[in-house]
C-alpha cells in the first residue's frame, strides 16, 4: 500500500507526528486522557514528575496536531479541561498499547540489562 507521506524521508511531516510520540510525557498524557475529560492541575498531580511548564507546552503541542482540545470555563478561578478528539482518541488506543507494554515487560527489560551490562564488564 501506498501512501501520500513517506515516513523515512527526512523532509516529510510525519516526522513531526512521530517526534511528538516519541515524547513520554505526550503518551502518558494521551493515556491519561483516554477515560475523559481532565482538568490540567488534575493531569499534574496524575502524572508524577511533570513539571507545569512542560505539562502546558506537551498539551498546546497536542492542541495543535488536533489531538486535544482545551476548554476554559468562566469560573473564579478559571477552570481549563483537556479531551481527546476523534483522531486523539484513535491515537490513544496505540499510545495505551505502548505505555502499559513497558509496565508488562519491565521485568524482561531489566534482566536483559543487567545481563547485558554482566557481558559488557566481562570484556
Amino acid at each position: 500500500m501506498r501512501y501520500a507521506y513517506n515516513v523515512y524521508e527526512d523532509r516529510c511531516p510525519t516526522r513531526l507526528v512521530l517526534d511528538r510520540l516519541a515524547d513520554k510525557w505526550a503518551l502518558l498524557i494521551l493515556d491519561r486522557l483516554e477515560d475523559g475529560p481532565v482538568r490540567f492541575n488534575h493531569l499534574r498531580r496524575d502524572i508524577k514528575a511533570i513539571s507545569q511548564k512542560v505539562l502546558s507546552q506537551t498539551l498546546k503541542k497536542l492542541e495543535r496536531d488536533g489531538l486535544v482540545t482545551r476548554t476554559v470555563y468562566p469560573t473564579v478561578p478559571v477552570t481549563v479541561e483537556y479531551a481527546l478528539t476523534p483522531l486523539g482518541r484513535a491515537l490513544a488506543e496505540t499510545a495505551a498499547a505502548l505505555t502499559h507494554w513497558a509496565e508488562h515487560n519491565m521485568d524482561a527489560i531489566l534482566a536483559a540489562q543487567a545481563a547485558y551490562d554482566a557481558a559488557v564488564m566481562e570484556r
